[in-house]
């Protein structure tokens, strides 16, 4: 998908929701377990109540490595479901990979030539010879770690480092300024986490125009308006990810209704957001 084509769907949507498929067998509603695949048939009814509310879906591979060979068959069928009846959405693999380049080069085929997704999360610590292999795809997008919503975060990413022309400033926005020299760049987007909505500001002085995947909207506490206030771009330039908060919104038979209603909710407010601007 381009990015134009994901910014239109946006437009038509009226919405910048991406669904996180975090799919944890002890949180589904216990009729799945007699299934012989639980874990695509949660994730087919969610994507069926959600699909024209939402322009993205992430499922988080961890979620599915964990159980193994069914794991991954799973999140097969799961990104075959989804391209073949909703192409319009965009996808993204949760599985923020990164190694040296042939290893890379093996992550980017497994993920967009195998399994067919749009885009894959991917860690910078490795460098340019890390990230190059994923951005080599064409019509694929790259979206690194830049600053997360994790406490951990504080660790590393916000650490002064010297920068690029020798001056102190945060780490996160050194990877962020690197990234911008590496062939096929225009492919890269960027994860920031709501939770530290008072960066955007700078964030956006260095990368104006890319896309930011934006976890920690609801369960991890980060405020939309926050976010959109200091982060959207003239094309919106967001996809606000919430996992928890939509598909495990009910343990009962109409889990699937109640994620809708959760989708809708989000999207309401991101389509008066949109009006607004």
């Amino acid at each position: 998908m381009t990015t134009q084509q994901l910014i239109e769907q946006i437009q038509i949507k009226k919405s910048f929701l991406c669904i996180g498929l975090d799919v944890d067998l002890n949180k589904i509603p216990s009729h799945f377990l007699a299934l012989e695949d639980p874990i695509f048939e949660f994730n087919k009814a969610i994507i069926d109540a959600t699909h024209d509310l939402a322009v993205a879906y992430k499922p988080n591979t961890a979620f599915f490595e964990a159980y193994g060979i069914k794991g991954w068959m799973s999140l097969q069928k799961t990104i075959s479901y989804i391209n073949e009846k909703y192409p319009e959405i965009f996808t993204i693999a949760d599985a923020k990979r990164g190694d040296i380049g042939n290893t890379s080069s093996m992550y980017a085929k497994a993920f967009f030539e195998d399994l067919n997704f749009d885009s894959i999360t991917v860690a910078p610590y490795m460098g340019k010879d890390s990230v190059e292999p994923f951005l080599a795809f064409e019509d694929k997008h790259t979206i690194m770690l830049a600053l997360t919503s994790n406490e951990g975060a504080f660790d590393f990413q916000t650490l002064q480092v010297n920068g690029t022309k020798g001056e102190a400033k945060e780490l996160y926005k050194t990877v962020l300024e690197t990234s911008k020299t590496w062939k096929n760049s225009e492919n890269l987007m960027y994860v920031v986490g709501a939770t530290k909505a008072e960066y955007f500001t700078e964030i956006r002085k260095i990368v104006p125009d890319s896309f930011l995947l934006v976890p920690g909207v609801g369960a991890q506490g980060g405020s939309l308006s926050e976010v959109c206030k200091y982060g959207m771009n003239a094309n919106v330039g967001l996809l606000i990810n919430s996992s928890r908060g939509i598909i495990y919104a009910s343990k009962e038979a109409d889990f699937a209704q109640k994620a809708r209603i959760e989708a809708l909710k989000m999207q309401q407010e991101m389509a008066a957001i949109m009006q607004a601007e």
